[in-house]
């Protein structure tokens, strides 16, 4: 279940068990708070009745944030002011939204604890293995093997007992169609027709 409530003049979206950031509210670490001012809330695309729905947080931490500098100067006039500020900040934790709480997510099961499942409920139970595990990088770690030099098409295969030095990188051969003349070329003169 999610609701969007408002607090500091900020609207906020939230879950049972987030962390948010808001502007100060009194109270200490530990204090409960309610946040009355739900503007919407819903399960999934179901919207529901905010009419008394309250949202109930616990204060983590209060902070400060990052320094802010203010600067102020008018050109030609030798006016310069500098000062800094820090915002007041309030670390919530969202506990529950009206009866919903936050809920305890279990470890995955290993194979070797996970009973055998039958038909739907073995193909569930492989959806949530996968979707706890990490996605190897399909790209090869090798720049070499990653970026192979191109051979044109009626070029011989190269042999495969040579190494190059290079690294696996080849150099082109420089294009003359756009480039200069040679420094040491004869140049024509304007008179010899």
């Amino acid at each position: 279940m999610f609701a969007v409530v408002r607090t500091g003049g900020k609207q906020y979206r939230v879950h049972p068990g987030d962390k948010i950031v808001v502007e100060k509210l009194d109270g200490n670490a530990g204090d409960k708070v309610t946040l009355g001012d739900v503007l919407l809330a819903g399960d999934g695309g179901n919207l529901k009745s905010t009419s008394g729905l309250t949202v109930a947080a616990e204060i983590v931490a209060q902070a400060k944030g990052d320094k802010v500098t203010v600067f102020k100067k008018r050109r030609r006039h030798n006016y310069r002011r500098k000062k800094g500020h820090r915002q007041h900040h309030t670390i919530l934790k969202i506990v529950a939204i009206g009866d919903h709480k936050e809920e305890k997510k279990a470890a995955p099961k290993t194979e070797a604890a996970a009973a055998p499942a039958k038909g739907k409920a073995k193909a569930e139970a492989a959806a949530a293995d996968v979707a706890g595990k990490a996605t190897p990088n399909p790209a090869p770690q090798d720049e070499a093997k990653a970026n192979p030099p191109a051979q044109s098409a009626d070029a011989a295969p190269k042999a495969s007992g040579k190494k190059s030095t290079g690294g696996g990188k080849t150099a082109k051969a420089a294009s003359t169609k756009n480039a200069a003349p040679a420094k040491g070329a004869a140049k024509k003169s304007p008179k010899a027709k």
